[in-house]
């Protein structure tokens, strides 16, 4: 990868930064940011989430999810796996059904529906690539990679997007916290 991706969770969820210059989201802006062109393949479809994210969102294993699963760009260069899990109530009010998730992406939608995110937990963590991300990423099956879990949380606690984000190499993490 030639010019790193900074994921700067300390603005990439504000409402002005997912929406500016129509972006469909964080990611997109990202990438604008750093001069690239952006493209999403989504496929979305209805099924259960695995069970740690069915865990994560209080459902059971065998409930109904909308799972939003990407494909996304930096010009022709795959650069990240992401797969989201949106309970069905809060899909469906929101709409998110459809592959083009408008300015915002999905965080805008939902809160257009009565469930903004007020918090977002992100959990990082290491893991050995499977044939599927070393296929996509161009890297030994073992190569260790970062996974993202972003969980978004509304104001009264409720979990209503869970999205494993799969980065592929070069990507940067960047986190600000706030001592006062």
């Amino acid at each position: 990868m030639s010019t790193k991706i900074v994921r700067d969770a300390t603005e990439r969820y504000l409402k002005e930064r997912r929406e500016s210059g129509e972006s469909r989201g964080a990611f997109e802006t990202e990438i604008k940011r750093l001069g690239g062109t952006p493209r999403v393949q989504t496929e979305v479809r209805r099924g259960s989430a695995p069970a740690e994210v069915a865990t994560i969102l209080g459902i059971s294993e065998t409930e109904e999810t909308v799972i939003r699963a990407r494909h996304m760009y930096k010009d022709d260069q795959l650069v990240q796996l992401a797969d989201s899990y949106v309970p069905l109530d809060v899909a469906e009010a929101a709409g998110i059904e459809n592959p083009d998730p408008g300015r915002g992406g999905i965080i805008s939608r939902m809160a257009e529906a009565g469930f903004a995110q007020t918090e977002v937990i992100e959990e990082v963590v290491q893991y050995p690539a499977t044939q599927v991300e070393a296929d996509a990423f161009g890297v030994e099956v073992g190569s260790l990679l970062l996974q993202i879990t972003h969980i978004g949380h509304t104001s009264d606690g409720r979990v209503v997007e869970v999205t494993v984000h799969r980065p592929g190499p070069g990507w940067v993490l960047r986190f600000s916290t706030p001592l006062s």
